[in-house]
């Protein structure tokens, strides 16, 4: 217990003292005791009394000395203060400045490449160099590399090098990176997002070397104890169209006119808001004078701001009146066109009442049945939407021959309007932006321009749009397109020959389909991607997919996981075989992550026995047909593959395959929310559910039980532009191998199992 004095002092501890020493009464060892100032000494005291009495004797006149003091005191009292908060501002400023500087150069503990044990490395670039980093090896990667192989193991790290400015650019190039028995691979961190640009290339042919076991050849691979930490920079990984974009980039689209032997003045007139063609026409004022009279009505009765472009055909100055030229001169601002000559020719595009400031034009003398080249008149002009686009007029004699023509187009990029925040994307990256007609392959994919003055919701494309967009929600039904974004910082891609060289595949593919592959296997330490790019992926053999997880059972806190292992923000584009296959795998979370432009089955659940799996706010699109699974192929696929059906059987497209789905779900007890499933060759999400595991898991012995099993949550899912339907929940798999009594080949659809 603490006591204090009524004065409010500070508690002091009074120690027990040694000895016989002097105890003052009421001390008891140990207790806490108020402090009191000590008392007075002998001398002190006796001067005290001779002041009091002098005080006594002539009180007056000690008056002045006494006030002289206290004010000595005061004065003395002031300047402790003072120094006192000096000091103390002194010490806060050097405090500060010193934390400042320790906190710049201070190692950031959630950032792998800080790690102070770490050794900077430099394999160089060396085709057949074989590396194993083991026990004691913790490697920062600086530089482009090329080895011929990477096992990380026995507490073995290799970090990618980073800095705050992002300034890194490190390609790694090798045939393959196995992780496993305490092995780690680092890129970042969820914690500290990787800045830099990172990337690993994936190289060899399918017919160069040996296969490494369980993994085959070209892949990242993690083992057993095997920890794999990808975490690129953050960003808006997909978003919906918020208004139609429109084929061209303008609303009424582009415009092209060419034409020879067009006599006379040919006019365009365009409505300046929209970029639309409002009239076409041509007046022949070489051999008409009321011709010249109807152009000059059209100019003065035209609306004030109204485009105008006018292209000379083989001639037209005959019959010109000089009224007519004054008006155009007037009206429009021409300089030419009071002096134009027989077969002179002449382009413009100018303004109604805008005059010469808001006109182009040019000129070009007729001889020897030529005019040298065009006289080309061109301004650029904006919607009200902004949309810059550009008007021109051409008009020249070639060899003899008079050519007139137009030209109306969207120019300095398209902008395109979104739905959410998007300043997360920057110049350069490419998006993709769905269909949204019956066809899947009206996708496009665009690159991105610098835009200044692009809202947060805006971005500008340098590409223009082949096919319109549809970005409103038309009586109730959102039509909108999808956008997504597919460049990462870090970029995990397969490396392919220039035509396809695999007898088998080029049967149906005129290009290499050899490309990387990630796999991981059963009790894994640690798994987790993030904003990572993976092109040109995935193998056309069984086992060989993008992103992989290979019977690793419960991966979440059921399996002992602290951390749930998750896919996030991943971008799978140009991709030869599915996007992520989960494979006797539970507990699995992908979410905002997008594949577009694969092969076979998307988003894949492999043997019917995948649960508690959540596909959360995934977009898939342009999944076309493989060769892997009969459900995988098409028509001409289906016939061609027959070395697994019994004796002469002819595969029936229509009911053994033709099943290709962006999300193949073969288990009910998974998560499907907010998803869109924007083009596929056959379906969009496919529920089929399987009488007992199959493939791998086939011999686990395992009851799928899917007829007796409540079906996951599916919430706010959008299919669209998928050929033969949106939705399935039907039908099944044939679970048994071909035979004399049911020819067809092992997992072929089949209508009898529901």
């Amino acid at each position: 217990m603490q006591d204090t004095d009524a004065r409010g002092s500070s508690p002091a501890f009074l120690r027990p003292q040694n000895g016989s020493s002097h105890r003052s009464s009421g001390y008891v060892a140990g207790r806490i005791a108020p402090l009191r100032p000590p008392p007075p000494s002998q001398s002190h005291a006796a001067a005290e009394f001779t002041s009091a009495r002098q005080e006594a004797r002539t009180r007056l006149p000690s008056l002045p000395v006494d006030q002289h003091r206290r004010q000595a005191e005061a004065a003395r009292h002031k300047n402790t203060l003072i120094c006192f908060a000096i000091s103390s501002l002194s010490l806060f400023v050097a405090l500060g400045i010193f934390l400042g500087i320790a906190s710049k150069y201070a190692p950031d503990e959630n950032c792998p490449d800080q790690n102070p044990r770490l050794k900077n490395w430099s394999p160089g670039k060396d085709p057949e160099k074989r590396v194993f980093i083991k026990k004691g090896d913790l490697f920062r990667l600086n530089s482009d590399a090329t080895v011929h192989s990477i096992v990380i193991q026995d507490g073995g790290l290799l970090v990618f090098g980073d800095d705050k400015e992002g300034s890194k650019n490190i390609t790694l190039r090798t045939r393959f990176i196995l992780i496993k028995d305490g092995g780690m691979l680092h890129v970042g961190a969820e914690k500290c997002r990787y800045k830099s640009k990172a990337t690993i290339i994936l190289y060899g042919k399918s017919n160069e070397g040996a296969d490494v076991p369980e993994f085959g050849k070209k892949f990242i691979g993690v083992g057993p104890e095997g920890t794999l930490e990808l975490h690129g920079h953050q960003k808006l990984s997909w978003t919906l169209l918020s208004k139609t974009m429109y084929f061209s980039g303008l609303a009424y689209g582009h415009y092209t006119f060419k034409r020879n032997f067009s006599r006379g003045l040919n006019v365009r007139v365009i409505d300046q808001d929209t970029a639309e063609i409002l009239e076409v026409l041509k007046f022949d004022t070489h051999e008409f004078a009321e011709e010249s009279l109807k152009l000059q009505n059209l100019l003065k009765n035209g609306s004030p701001g109204r485009i105008v472009a006018i292209a000379v055909g083989d001639s037209a100055a005959k019959n010109l009146l000089e009224e007519t030229r004054v008006t155009i001169q007037n009206l429009l601002g021409s300089k030419f066109v009071r002096g134009l000559s027989y077969r002179q020719a002449w382009a413009f595009v100018g303004v109604i009442g805008g005059g010469n400031s808001s006109c182009n034009e040019s000129v070009r003398n007729y001889e020897n049945h030529s005019t040298g080249g065009k006289a080309l008149a061109q301004k650029e002009f904006f919607t009200v939407d902004g949309q810059k686009f550009v008007v021109r007029a051409y008009s020249e004699w070639n060899d003899g021959v008079p050519i007139s023509g137009f030209q109306v187009e969207a120019v300095g990029g398209v902008i395109l309007n979104l739905l959410d925040d998007v300043s997360s994307w920057a110049p350069g990256d490419r998006i993709v932006v769905a269909s949204t007609d019956y066809s899947m392959y009206q996708t496009e994919e665009f690159t991105l321009l610098p835009c200044p003055e692009c809202t947060k919701h805006q971005v500008k494309v340098k590409e223009n749009p082949q096919f319109p967009h549809v970005g409103e929600i038309i009586d109730g039904v959102d039509m909108r397109a999808e956008v997504g974004v597919l460049t990462r910082n870090i970029l995990i891609e397969g490396e392919t020959e220039n035509t396809c060289y695999r007898e088998k595949e080029c049967q149906f593919f005129n290009y290499d389909t050899f490309g990387g592959h990630i796999k991981i296997f059963k009790n894994f330490t640690s798994v987790h991607l993030s904003y990572v790019e993976l092109k040109q992926m995935g193998q056309q053999q069984i086992g060989s997919y993008p992103v992989h997880f290979h019977l690793c059972g419960d991966v979440d806190e059921k399996g002992g996981y602290s951390f749930k292992t998750y896919l996030e923000g991943l971008s799978i584009h140009h991709c030869f075989s599915r996007c992520v296959t989960v494979h006797g795998t539970n507990g699995l979370l992908i979410k905002d992550t997008i594949g577009y432009d694969t092969l076979g089955h998307c988003f894949f659940t492999e043997d019917g026995i995948e649960q508690r799996n959540t596909f959360f706010h995934n977009l898939g699109l342009v999944t076309k047909p493989g060769t892997l699974l009969p459900t995988d192929r098409n028509s001409s696929m289906c016939i061609g593959i027959r070395d697994k059906v019994y004796g002469s059987y002819v595969p029936v497209p229509a009911t053994d395959c033709m099943a290709v789905s962006t999300f193949w779900i073969s288990h009910p007890n998974n998560h499907l929310i907010n998803n869109a499933a924007a083009g596929s060759q056959d379906a969009g999400i496919w529920y089929l559910f399987h009488r007992v595991a199959t493939g791998d898991s086939h011999s686990l012995g395992i009851e799928t039980k899917s007829e007796l099993t409540p079906l996951g949550i599916f919430y706010n899912n959008r299919v669209h532009s998928n050929f033969k339907a949106g939705l399935f929940i039907d039908k099944g798999v044939k679970t048994t191998n071909a035979s004399v009594d049911d020819p067809r080949e092992y997992l072929c659809l089949d209508n009898n199992a529901r």
